[in-house]
């Protein structure tokens, strides 16, 4: 048996596991854009799985700012930022992005992934201290194990847990946190980390990849949501690819903050810059977020008319105020079986289990979009409350 042969009979002996356990992971194929109206592997279903919050993904106004980026700047970026690839386009988006969260700077990244662990390498060394909520995302988590820094988790939103760990820390400290959790759909209590962190001399960070765009009075996100400002919250993170329908990720705050991570963010100096014509998609769903202001009222009438009717089926939805509205199910196999109910009738609703979230409380993360209709929010309840009935014990 030669190496490639080992490998394979080493993997495949995993890959059974995963499938004895219920938590294979597999790909279906979409054909056309992302509306909430798909084909998927070639079957007609309506999307209760996607992050297009705003429904912009597919918006004529975004695929006509790409159509015309492509005749001035061609496909390819051609090169990483600091060489030849920060295009005109590259540098307007960071500007409208810095005035539109209210901060002097922003810097590009090629995702939210690439945005975390960036900050991470350029702020923090062997010898200082970085704590994260249990149920960050797996970015930040990798971010802060990735730094070399001493890593602690706090429990969960315990501002009190994280109050008495930061006691113990040394060094430069770097608080991390989502500021809308993707998998709870809860939103952080930032104005608390925030005070917590101010006295206890620590640096707050927020990824905001699930607020931006979305809450707040103007869509600024979850600090705006909160009320607070660059002062509070000094590293601000939020991507480009969930409620603006486009692709990467930015970081905002300070001058100097956004000169370190030039310097010093390996994840940004040695990457080729994202195509420019997605930052110019990027720049019409910004200009639509700030003009369309009825895309989010819409979404919050949606969210209500969701929860309302789930209340009145009984359904097991967790505590979620947002587009993220997950109805826990616990058992990672029931939770494969409701999803593949529901696809059978036509609804889209995709299962979520470990290691994504702990043991026990495998859900079904249901999303809804702006571009969402009653009728179809209904055909989901309808749909909720027959799988979950077909599917008891």
């Amino acid at each position: 048996m030669n190496a490639a042969q080992r490998l394979d009979a080493t993997l495949r002996d995993e890959l059974e596991t995963l499938k004895s356990r219920q938590l294979y992971r597999l790909r279906r194929i979409v054909e056309g854009p992302q509306q909430t109206e798909l084909v998927l592997d070639g079957v007609h279903c309506l999307n209760f799985s996607s992050n297009d919050y705003l429904g912009l993904a597919a918006h004529p106004v975004l695929a006509s700012a790409v159509r015309a980026a492509l005749d001035s700047y061609g496909v390819g970026a051609g090169a990483a930022h600091l060489v030849t690839g920060h295009t005109r386009a590259h540098h307007a988006l960071e500007e409208e992005l810095a005035a539109f969260t209210g901060r002097p700077r922003a810097l590009l990244f090629s995702t939210g992934y690439m945005a975390n662990l960036g900050v991470a390498s350029a702020l923090l060394k062997r010898g200082d201290s970085v704590f994260e909520d249990r149920l960050n995302h797996a970015s930040l988590l990798d971010a802060g194990l990735a730094s070399g820094a001493h890593f602690r988790r706090y429990p969960h939103a315990d501002i009190q847990a994280l109050r008495a760990q930061l006691g113990a820390s040394a060094g430069r400290t770097l608080v991390m946190t989502d500021g809308v959790f993707s998998m709870d759909g809860d939103i952080a209590p930032l104005t608390a980390l925030a005070d917590c962190c101010e006295c206890k001399s620590a640096f707050l960070m927020v990824d905001d990849a699930h607020g931006v765009g979305v809450l707040g009075a103007h869509g600024r996100g979850s600090l705006e949501y909160h009320g607070l400002g660059h002062d509070a919250v000094p590293i601000l993170m939020g991507t480009l690819g969930k409620a603006l329908g486009s692709f990467g990720a930015f970081v905002a705050g300070s001058e100097t903050l956004i000169e370190m991570l030039i310097q010093r963010a390996r994840t940004y100096i040695y990457t080729t810059a994202s195509p420019p014509a997605l930052a110019e998609a990027a720049r019409a769903a910004l200009r639509l977020v700030q003009t369309e202001t009825w895309r989010r009222e819409r979404l919050s009438s949606l969210i209500r008319r969701f929860r309302e009717g789930a209340q009145q089926l009984d359904l097991p939805l967790m505590p979620s105020e947002t587009a993220i509205q997950p109805l826990l199910i616990g058992a990672a196999g029931r939770t494969i079986e409701v999803s593949e109910r529901l696809r059978k009738l036509g609804l889209l609703v995709i299962a979520i289990r470990p290691p994504t979230v702990p043991e026990g409380t495998a859900r079904l993360r249901i999303t809804l979009t702006a571009a969402h209709s009653d009728v179809q929010v209904d055909r989901l309840l309808d749909g909720l409350q027959q799988a979950l009935r077909e599917t008891a014990a």
